[in-house]
């Protein structure tokens, strides 16, 4: 699902919000998620998930075409933990 079908569906659902008010309310809540784990914070969505920041470590990669080992830096990515409920209703469990 994309940004804009969230909108949609938000703006359908609750008809006294403006469209541009929707689109607000929308980057305001990834703003916050992306300014949080920009600060190494973990976010916690109650009966979502948790994101949190992670650290891939540096290490020499290989290129597969021409066999050269790379030295690749330390980087960063996102780890998204699902929660016990959603987890339960993608899985049909209880």
């Amino acid at each position: 699902m994309r940004k804009s079908e969230i909108i949609t569906q938000l703006n359908q659902k609750f008809n006294s919000l403006s469209l541009s008010d929707t689109e607000k309310i929308i980057e305001l809540f990834f703003n916050k998620i992306s300014n949080g784990l920009f600060e190494n914070k973990k976010i916690e969505i109650r009966g979502f998930g948790t994101f949190k920041k992670k650290i891939n470590k540096a290490k020499y990669v290989r290129n597969p075409k021409t066999n050269e080992r790379i030295f690749k830096n330390e980087t960063n990515k996102i780890h998204f933990k699902t929660s016990k409920i959603l987890h339960r209703k993608i899985n049909n469990i209880d």
